[in-house]
């Protein structure tokens, strides 16, 4: 296990650890207020290992901690199948992680994949979160996307330091933290690699909300959802959030809006691109 995954297994262990409800465990509260935490010698106990083997883990020692033993623990802390893949992930026991550097742009056949989505919005995510393409209608939804160069066009960087994305999203505060929750699920084996640690280290400089929400260590696997976004030129669009992979390209993710059932969108999105009725 590289020494980055280490440190990032020992540190959400540490984290889920002290988090967890007491209450969830029938344990009484520690003294008479601390509901929240458990000791090390508690998850010790329930994942059957020694106190000081789990004291190594969380510590980020030179151990190998088997398959087997990071699945109990995973249970005794009540991960989700999410956080359980994370662990695994940082344990060396998923699919290996993409080598080489990120590609700053989406292959040509994707870039066609894209345009031919309009009028949905749609961009081509790359496994350090880089947008490394987009149709016309993403552009219209989010104007400033061909403004960055590729090292700002990330997709964490976009939503935490740029204003317009805080004014596109009604709900910035949710959205900005299950993103990053998102990013860190599917990043885990990538920490060490160095465009995934600029990012995050770049982030931790420009972004406090950012940085308190990375110390929190969520963890969430994608889900499609609807989502709102405050355009200034159509008012408010309400859109699903679909999210696929070509066959040929697992390392690219493509997300797709399409125009959530019952609402104006489709419509909307028309009017914005210049192909509908004008607005008013």
């Amino acid at each position: 296990m590289k020494d980055e995954r280490r440190k990032e297994l020992g540190l959400y262990l540490r984290t889920r650890r002290t988090q967890a409800l007491r209450s969830d465990y029938g344990l009484p509260p520690v003294g008479r207020s601390r509901e929240r935490g458990l000791r090390r010698e508690e998850i010790a106990f329930l994942s059957g290992v020694s106190v000081t083997w789990y004291t190594w883990l969380e510590q980020g020692r030179d151990i190998s901690p088997s398959r087997q033993v990071l699945e109990s623990i995973a249970r005794a802390l009540h991960l989700s199948d999410t956080g359980l893949g994370y662990v695994l992930s940082l344990g060396g026991y998923s699919s290996a992680p993409p080598k080489g550097p990120v590609a700053a742009d989406a292959p040509a056949h994707v870039q066609r994949l894209l345009e031919a989505l309009d009028p949905n919005p749609a961009y081509a995510l790359s496994p350090d979160w880089g947008v490394a393409g987009w149709n016309r209608a993403y552009e219209a939804l989010y104007p400033n996307i061909g403004t960055f160069d590729a090292a700002d066009r990330n997709l964490l960087w976009l939503v935490f330091t740029d204003p317009y994305v805080r004014d596109l999203l009604p709900d910035w505060d949710i959205t900005s933290k299950r993103f990053l929750a998102e990013f860190r699920a599917e990043t885990g084996q990538r920490l060490g690699d160095p465009d995934v640690a600029y990012q995050v280290e770049r982030l931790k400089e420009a972004s406090r909300e950012f940085q308190e929400s990375w110390d929190r260590y969520d963890i969430l696997g994608f889900q499609s959802r609807e989502r709102l976004f405050h355009h200034p030129a159509v008012g408010v669009l309400q859109l699903e959030h679909h999210q696929v992979s070509p066959s040929d390209r697992p390392d690219l993710h493509i997300v797709v809006y399409t125009p959530a059932p019952g609402s104006d969108a489709g419509e909307q999105m028309e009017r914005l691109m210049g192909t509908g009725k004008p607005v008013g």
